[in-house]
């Protein structure tokens, strides 16, 4: 049999969310009898990204208002016996906000 290699990479704003995703993802993973091997969720670091903003378009030009967005990433890599398992994982149902793909890599 050939080995699958596949990597699910999620991102999402919130953490707690993506969290919850990843060990849903394992928990269905670890009840999978063609797998190998799991490696993740492996953390990468937060990408920040803020914006500074005017309050008033006329008048006030120091007084400023700061906005922060923060995007967190993690990737989970999967070796496995079979291609059902790309199946399985494409029916798994996720929270909404958390964003996902799958790669076959060699």
């Amino acid at each position: 049999m050939a080995k699958e290699k596949i990597r699910i990479i999620l991102q999402s704003f919130n953490h707690l969310i993506l969290s919850e995703c990843c060990k849903n993802i394992l928990d269905v993973l670890v009840d999978d009898k063609s797998i190998i091997k799991i490696a993740g969720p492996i953390s990468f670091p937060t990408k920040k990204r803020s914006y500074c903003v005017l309050r008033s378009p006329h008048v006030n030009k120091d007084s400023r208002e700061q906005f922060e967005i923060r995007r967190y990433k993690k990737i989970i890599d999967i070796q496995s016996n079979s291609k059902e398992i790309v199946n399985t994982l494409l029916v798994l149902d996720l929270s909404p906000g958390v964003s996902t793909e799958l790669y076959n890599y060699k």
